[in-house]
């Protein structure tokens, strides 16, 4: 098994591809067959598998998010009690319970197995710039 650390600075809320990282990573790994795990170190952000051809998805995906957890000062959020570190705290925590958190992807002769249009993004949904830390392993079969 392999491990890797890769350090991804945001500047706000949205979609961080690291779809040619985590491919960088296996060839040097030298990975051959088996799978690679994503892990990201955070509460308040997610890992996913999406569409990277069109942008539009991207920001489709953003706004459906805030529709399902607005900012906290939003007059519909006033149920919320977590509010210490700002109005998009306690949105990010759900729109993280929501998204998932880690990522399995099949690798087969050193490549992904990701469809044409997938690519593997860190959703950062924090307003404000953060660094995230998300673990990259790979596993042989």
């Amino acid at each position: 098994m392999s491990l890797r650390r890769l350090t991804v600075e945001t500047n706000g809320a949205g979609f961080y591809e690291l779809t040619r990282e985590v491919a960088q990573g296996l060839r040097a790994a030298s990975a051959l067959d088996g799978v690679v795990s994503l892990f990201v170190r955070h509460t308040s952000c997610s890992l996913l598998i999406q569409e990277n051809a069109d942008p539009d998805v991207q920001h489709d995906l953003l706004n459906w998010l805030d529709r399902i957890a607005p900012s906290s000062d939003h007059p519909s959020m006033g149920w919320i009690t977590h509010r210490s570190e700002g109005p998009d705290d306690m949105p990010a925590h759900l729109k993280a319970a929501v998204l998932p958190t880690s990522l399995q992807i099949p690798v087969e002769q050193g490549r992904m197995l990701l469809g044409t249009w997938q690519g593997i993004y860190l959703v950062e949904h924090r307003r404000h710039p953060h660094r995230r830390e998300v673990l990259v392993s790979f596993q042989a079969s």
